[in-house]
């Protein structure tokens, strides 16, 4: 198993609050029938959920993320060059807002697909 690989394990085993809310709703395909997976690596990273139906990526972000964002721009650069939409949440948001994230999510499911804007 490579590195990258095993990395995704111990993330998995080792979840935050935020990714373990987020994945109550999004496992067993219960967000609109779209299958996610979590901690899943790609192009180098390692993405929170991921649904390849919809070649939609989930980050979730706390706070060492407000140090970060060149990182997490060309994170988002990375997946975005390989063919996936990347939606970010603030850990926050995801444990008090939880509907809303969802709803967003959503939203962006129906984007990656082709069935937003009046389609």
């Amino acid at each position: 198993m490579d590195k990258l690989r095993r990395r995704a394990r111990q993330l998995r085993n080792a979840a935050t609050d935020a990714e373990r809310r987020l994945w109550q709703h999004l496992r067993l395909k219960q967000l609109a029938g779209f299958k996610f997976r979590r901690q899943m690596p790609i192009a180098g990273y390692i993405a929170d959920f991921m649904c390849c139906e919809a070649m939609l990526i989930v980050e979730l972000d706390g706070g060492q993320h407000l140090e970060c964002g060149d990182c997490d721009r060309r994170r988002t650069l990375a997946l975005q060059a390989v063919g996936y939409r990347v939606v970010r949440y603030w850990n926050d948001d995801v444990l008090l807002r939880t509907s809303l994230v969802l709803e967003d999510i959503l939203v962006n499911l129906a984007l990656s697909q082709g069935l937003g804007a009046g389609k």
